[in-house]
């Protein structure tokens, strides 16, 4: 069978990917935002009242509980993404990984790869969990259409995204911790007031360019368009590409040019 990798990298990203699932406190992370997924829909399926075209999120109440476990996926792809990379350095592994794997590049390639394809797995089943208990519990309560479906394809592409930032800010900042730190202060509480100052003086377009706000935006499908601070959907995934392009090569090139 031909496979659609080369084939001096799939070594590498096999190699990655059975660090992340060999250990146990990664599977229970990962299995995480599944459990949440499917509860959490199941809650709100149940909870909400007929579907409104008009309401908030456009998809219908019923399925808040889906965004709730996708934003779960999202937090725990970077996280991983992070543990791929900066927990090298915390265990100060990183100095053996170079020394069986000589070719930077392909190592880089080889996390970023197995970080978003398990982040891509994990999204995956948690949309499928959700999408089931809606079936299961939210009838008449939710649009299974063309929205839903963006959103669904939108959130696979969102978690590698966050899988690939995690990882390159985990090479860039050579620490666990401190990335953690970071990636979590900025998310839930920095570029939320930067949207809250950014609006008050009336120039909430400029923070359309933030991650956190272009993943919102991105998983949305239009559900805050009235909203300065939230570009349309299209734009908003291509933004969060760019940050993740942007981050990866960032952190590429620190492993590559940086002494270990």
């Amino acid at each position: 069978m031909t496979s659609v990798l080369p084939a001096d990298l799939v070594p590498g990203i096999d190699a990655e990917a059975r660090k992340v699932v060999a250990v146990r406190p990664n599977r229970l992370l990962l299995a995480a935002p599944v459990a949440l997924a499917l509860i959490a829909t199941l809650i709100t399926a149940l909870m909400a009242g007929p579907f409104d075209p008009m309401g908030q999120p456009a998809t219908g109440a019923a399925t808040i509980g889906l965004y709730l476990g996708m934003g779960a996926v999202f937090v725990v792809a970077a996280l991983l993404g992070i543990a791929t990379t900066g927990g090298e350095y915390r265990r100060k592994t990183m100095a053996l990984t170079v020394l069986f794997a000589p070719d930077r590049d392909r190592l880089v390639t080889a996390k970023y790869a197995a970080t978003a394809a398990i982040a891509l797995a994990v999204a995956l089943v948690a949309e499928l969990v959700s999408v089931l208990m809606l079936l299961a519990a939210g009838r008449g309560k939710f649009e299974f259409g063309l929205r839903l479906s963006e959103v669904l394809a939108a959130g696979l592409l969102v978690a590698a995204c966050w899988a690939v930032l995690g990882a390159g800010i985990g090479l860039l900042l050579r620490t666990f911790s401190g990335a953690v730190w970071l990636l979590l202060g900025w998310a839930f509480a920095l570029e939320p007031l930067i949207w809250l100052v950014a609006k008050g003086f009336g120039a909430g377009g400029l923070v359309t360019v933030l991650p956190v706000s272009a993943t919102v935006a991105g998983v949305s499908a239009g559900s805050f368009q009235e909203a300065e601070v939230f570009a349309p959907t299209p734009a908003a995934l291509v933004v969060l590409v760019l940050w993740a392009g942007a981050v990866g090569v960032a952190g590429w090139w620190d492993l590559r040019n940086r002494d270990l």
